[in-house]
């Protein structure tokens, strides 16, 4: 496994446990927070993925 991989991997784990503490925790403001955050980081992304294509 290379160090890429293994990085893409750790960061992939970090984000699910991260949603998992969310739904963990019970709080419905921490999980809409959450899923909230997800959605503006993709959607920036995109556009950025398109900016500098």
């Amino acid at each position: 496994m290379s160090l890429h991989n293994f990085r893409s991997f750790l960061y992939t784990l970090a984000k699910i446990l991260g949603d998992i503490q969310a739904i963990k925790s019970g709080n419905p403001k921490k999980i809409a927070k959450r899923v909230g955050r997800r959605a503006t980081g993709k959607a920036t992304g995109r556009m950025l993925r398109k900016l500098f294509k």
